[in-house]
């Protein structure tokens, strides 16, 4: 047995056949065990493993072991020369496995091999090669520090940015999304530990190879797609705790004493700076554009008032006019929030009828003041006026300063006519402005490197690999010529009946959903929470009468808090909720009682899921107020 490879999987089923297809292209002439070690997923991938690769050995566990404990379970049980410890949301080319056994024999003191990565949209992932994380290191890395000096040696060491990405290298560890290891090494210096539940642990078995007296290695001419990169998580908290938690597990165990504590201090600083430029980011993104929307319209609103009194000579007093136009912002903002006007990518064509609904709203509520708290109809007029050209503006701008522009809805389809045929029936989407070019075509674009220019000039959003006609590795070398094209690349695989994306699966139905107002669309999510959270406060204010007349006294306190926080919704699921998408539990269902059939209450799921209104919430909700 030459190479066994060894995939520890957990909800990815799509990902993971993905992968075992391409797996079964590359063993093609080599002697090799494929083990799937699945972690209790609830999303059918033992059943798929089972009835599409009845040659792979499957291991169910009945509790999740964690990525170490389930890479152990196989390599114990493995035959092969070399161990590859292998991601399921990975796809390798056909001569991937050749590659790095050529590489290992003409290499006899490697213990370990890594490839270069890229993600699903062909930008190279830094985690291909990486260097032990020393405390400064660490530091480093954790605080961000890195990404402002990313060639530099010392302080991108972690990411080994000094070492070209299309060479081949001798490095210090590898990623655990493709792992290359002889098997005398690992019975040497031990498997992986499993005090790692989650990251590190490919960390500490690089640097026991080096210890041991071999060496790791980074090739660059072997390339695979890993579409859920670490690069695609640094930006979130969670993951930077997880990724210090398991780091304090290496320090306890490779560092001595003072060393070890020095270690855990630099980390918690880099933690909690990383922390503060987090929420600051987050702050600038969720607020950044209403300030700059309000700041502008504030200012000029606030000229246009001096010029006001000059030309009347009335005078406006401050005590109105300040609390008028912070009131008449905050009206343009939480309807602006409502009607999607700060949603990604920015749209210019809700500002109308965001700023015509808080106009007549603002005019309403001014038309009940008494005379004296109103100042002037035409200036409030006037503001609105002025918002709408600034909001429109400043949208206009953004969109054509950044690369995060609207993607353009015309898609391009590479494959045979039959195989581009079924896809265009998965999709079926009267929308959607396809063009097809066969698989010659796309290789003579591809060879003569003009696939890049080919997309821009045609104005391309995404493009769509049917895996059956094209190989991984002419895919891959698509990717990479379009990498900086900002667009959507999406591989079909064969007999499939979903589409895979750079982090997301596009099962059959998903363009339907979309067309029929599914619940997944932010306009409606805005809604429903809405609704949530005004039952929530509704319901705190008139406890007293809650208590009378609602059956399900006890706890309603908590519920409402739980609607407001967004940990429950007012109408929600009933029973079998697969593929639906996810929604928190709710205080009423949208069954009807006298349904109890399985297969008829996943259908009324469906159809509420499928073809929401706020206004089918209401309706449950004044049926069955009483059950909140």
């Amino acid at each position: 047995m030459k190479i066994s490879i060894v995939i520890v999987n957990y909800n990815v089923k799509h990902f993971l056949e993905q992968c075992l297809l391409s797996v079964e292209k590359a063993i093609q002439g080599i002697q090799a065990e494929v083990f799937v070690v699945d972690n209790v997923s609830v999303d059918g991938s033992v059943e798929m493993v089972k009835e599409k690769f009845p040659w792979v050995q499957l291991i169910a566990n009945t509790e999740n072991v964690g990525f170490s404990k389930g890479n152990n379970q196989a390599i114990r049980l493995a035959k092969g020369e070399y161990v590859l410890l292998l991601n399921p949301d990975t796809l390798v080319e056909e001569d991937t496995f050749v590659k790095c056994i050529d590489w290992m024999n003409l290499h006899p003191d490697g213990g370990g091999l890594g490839v270069k990565m890229v993600d699903g949209k062909g930008v190279f992932l830094p985690e291909s090669k990486r260097g032990i994380p020393y405390p400064l290191t660490s530091f480093f890395k954790i605080s961000g520090i890195y990404r402002l000096f990313p060639k530099s040696k010392k302080i991108n060491h972690y990411y080994l940015g000094h070492l070209s990405n299309n060479e081949n290298h001798e490095v210090e560890v590898l990623s655990g999304a493709y792992m290359f290891m002889r098997k005398k090494v690992l019975d040497e210096v031990g498997l992986l530990d499993e005090d790692f539940f989650m990251y590190g642990e490919d960390i500490d078995l690089s640097w026991r190879i080096i210890k041991g007296g071999y060496k790791n290695y980074y090739l660059a001419d072997a390339r695979i797609i890993h579409y859920k990169g670490e690069s695609t998580k640094k930006g979130s908290l969670n993951y930077v705790y997880v990724f210090y938690q398991a780091m304090v597990i290496f320090a306890n165990k490779h560092f001595s004493g003072n060393h070890a504590h020095g270690y855990q201090t630099l980390i918690r600083m880099a933690i909690w700076m990383r922390a503060g430029l987090s929420f600051g980011k987050r702050i600038l993104q969720w607020m950044g554009l209403p300030l700059l929307d309000l700041t502008i319209t504030w200012l000029i609103w606030w000229w246009l008032k001096l010029e006001y009194t000059q030309f009347t000579g009335i005078t406006l007093p401050n005590e109105l006019t300040i609390p008028g136009f912070l009131v008449t912002g905050l009206i343009w903002w939480v309807m602006g929030w409502v009607n999607g006007l700060y949603d990604f990518p920015l749209k210019t064509k809700y500002v109308f009828k965001t700023i015509v609904r808080s106009a007549v709203l603002v005019l309403v509520v001014y038309s009940l003041l008494p005379e004296t708290m109103r100042f002037s109809r035409l200036l409030i007029v006037m503001g609105s006026v002025l918002a709408y050209f600034v909001f429109y503006v400043n949208r206009w701008w953004l969109l054509k300063i950044t690369t995060n522009r609207q993607v353009s809805g015309k898609v391009l389809l590479v494959g045979s006519e039959t195989e581009t045929n079924r896809i265009l029936a998965l999709r079926d989407d009267s929308e959607w402005d396809v063009s097809v070019i066969n698989t010659d075509e796309f290789q003579q674009r591809l060879s003569s490197n003009v696939m890049n220019d080919y997309v821009r000039v045609e104005g391309y959003g995404e493009v769509v690999f049917c895996a059956k006609d094209l190989s991984s590795a002419q895919i891959i070398s698509a990717m990479a010529q379009l990498s900086t094209a900002q667009i959507e690349m999406k591989i079909a695989p064969p007999e499939s009946l979903f589409i895979i994306g750079s982090q997301h699966i596009e099962q059959k139905g998903d363009a339907g959903w979309v067309d029929l107002n599914s619940i997944s669309l932010k306009e409606n999510q805005r809604k429903k929470r809405l609704l949530d959270v005004g039952v929530g406060m509704i319901g705190i204010m008139f406890f007293p009468l809650a208590w009378i007349f609602l059956k399900r006294k006890s706890g309603w306190w908590k519920r409402c808090f739980l609607l407001i926080l967004g940990r429950r919704t007012v109408v929600g699921y009933l029973g079998n909720t697969k593929d639906l998408p996810l929604l928190p539990p709710g205080l009423i269902t949208c069954v009807p009682d006298e349904i109890t059939d399985d297969e008829v209450v996943f259908k009324y799921n469906s159809m509420y899921a499928k073809d929401y209104s706020v206004v089918t919430d209401w309706k449950w909700l004044m049926v069955r107020w009483r059950r909140l």
